[in-house]
């Protein structure tokens, strides 16, 4: 084990710390989970196992990463046992209303002013903090039920079909959902992000 993760191991005994990624895991697993006492409950699991696993923590990713992917299996688990309700009007209500033909011509190609601009390095700005606020602020901004689904398939990384059971949609629908999700996603990053990077 290397002192660098020794160090990180010690970031369970910080009380700030936990305060803080609790306070994230808690956030991330109540938008999945729908449900504040099962997210609480799958955060408590997930710091109880981080507590009992932190010397097989390697140090080959970030501590925090390897706590929420703690959490991700502790939420992909309720969620495939999960039985629950929803309100399948309500839901494709909400975003049948939306319009996205805005962004489009009348031949389904990008508006000028709407063409996706080129991303420099994305791979580099994935590993800038600042990058993940400004991810985190546009998804915030999601309706609610894309940004659960977007993360349900992105960062759980559940299949289709178990995202289209947990939350009782057809295959079609989620596409629909997905696309749109990326759609707004990816408009809000060029706009507070690469292009606030090129005035700069």
């Amino acid at each position: 084990m290397t002192a660098k993760s020794k160090a990180e191991q010690g970031l369970l005994a910080d009380t700030i710390f936990l305060t803080d990624i609790r306070r994230q895991m808690l956030k991330f697993a109540t938008l999945q989970l729908s449900d504040a006492s099962q997210a609480e409950d799958a955060v408590q699991e997930a710091l109880i196992g981080a507590m009992k696993n932190a010397d097989s923590f390697g140090g080959r990713a970030a501590f925090k990463t390897w706590m929420f992917a703690i959490l991700k299996n502790k939420i992909a688990d309720v969620l495939r046992y999960k039985q629950r309700t929803v309100n399948i009007s309500s839901f494709a209500h909400e975003e049948d209303d939306e319009d996205m033909s805005e962004l489009f011509d009348r031949k389904g190609h990008w508006q000028k002013d709407e063409r996706p601009v080129a991303w420099g390095n994305p791979e580099a700005s994935m590993r800038e903090q600042e990058f993940w606020r400004v991810f985190e602020a546009c998804l915030e901004h999601l309706p609610p039920k894309q940004a659960r689904v977007f993360m349900m398939r992105e960062f759980v990384e559940l299949d289709a079909g178990e995202i289209c059971a947990t939350v009782e949609l057809s295959t079609s629908n989620l596409h629909v959902l997905l696309h749109r999700a990326r759609l707004r996603l990816r408009e809000c990053i060029e706009n507070n992000w690469y292009l606030q990077g090129e005035k700069s």
